[in-house]
């Protein structure tokens, strides 16, 4: 049998099932006068049905769907509503916790001589910062921090404390970073692994020969005999007397003597007639 679309239009309460739940809804009415409006037509696998066809989804899915997941529904806009079980809560609730921010690392610089670079050595550095105590204020604290410097070690190489900078509420604390820094030396100069010495010379001893004499970083001393004609630009070079490479302290790097002639202002007539007899 059809369904008359004028009684049902005409009346309030059918118009509401119809528009609801389709003409199925209307075959399952109760009749006239019925004392209940619970209808078994309107059901949730009906309901689940009609919701489906508008979102492609179903709102009684819960946390039991077929994938093993809860169903969350998106906006035109990109948002998220609809949320139906506690795992989906908690993911839609930690996705928008902020996690505590971490500062930039604080660095500060670590003067080393090239003897202590050369041998390596044990620092001691009192450190001195603001710490949150158990009720949340910042109090002041210091530590003593111990650095081994290793022998070899390069400047600009970084040591890092973490978590041993100023701490904030509601932040992580910064890490504490040393850079190594060198002292400028009275005798050598440093170029990577190798030392560089300058060696100022006289003419003579250019010419004659000579020794040079020095000190090394470790305490030793060398006598580097030189039986070359020095000219000028003329580079000296002893192996294995340089820095320790970091790697592998037993290598070491190479010393440089670099040589300066000093040439003499003035010659007298007869030093200049004895040189003309030497060297003609």
């Amino acid at each position: 049998m059809g369904v008359d679309y004028y009684k049902v239009l005409s009346d309030p309460q059918k118009r509401q099932i119809y528009d609801q739940c389709g003409e199925e809804g209307l075959k399952d009415m109760p009749p006239p006068g019925s004392a209940s409006f619970g209808f078994s037509g309107f059901n949730p696998r009906n309901a689940e049905d009609i919701f489906a066809e508008f979102f492609g989804t179903s709102p009684f899915a819960f946390g039991s769907s077929k994938h093993g997941k809860s169903m969350r529904f998106r906006s035109s806009d990109g948002g998220s509503f609809g949320a139906f079980s506690d795992s989906t809560h908690r993911s839609y609730s930690e996705g928008n916790f902020q996690s505590p921010r971490k500062p930039p690392p604080v660095e500060s610089k670590l003067p080393c001589t090239l003897e202590e670079l050369y041998t390596g050595s044990t620092r001691k550095m009192k450190i001195s910062r603001n710490a949150v105590d158990a009720n949340g204020r910042l109090a002041p604290e210091t530590e003593i921090l111990t650095i081994d410097v290793k022998p070899g070690w390069k400047k600009g190489t970084k040591i890092t404390f973490p978590d041993k900078g100023n701490e904030q509420p509601n932040q992580l604390p910064a890490d504490l970073v040393f850079v190594i820094d060198e002292k400028p030396h009275n005798v050598f100069k440093r170029d990577g692994n190798d030392l560089i010495r300058d060696q100022t010379i006289s003419l003579a001893e250019a010419l004659g020969g000579t020794k040079v004499n020095l000190a090394t970083l470790d305490g030793r001393d060398l006598s580097i005999p030189v039986n070359d004609i020095i000219t000028p630009g003329y580079e000296l070079v002893v192996a294995e007397e340089g820095m320790p490479n970091p790697r592998d302290p037993h290598k070491k790097g190479n010393l440089k003597i670099k040589f300066d002639v000093k040439f003499p202002t003035r010659l007298t007539t007869e030093q200049k007639a004895r040189l003309r007899q030497a060297l003609g």
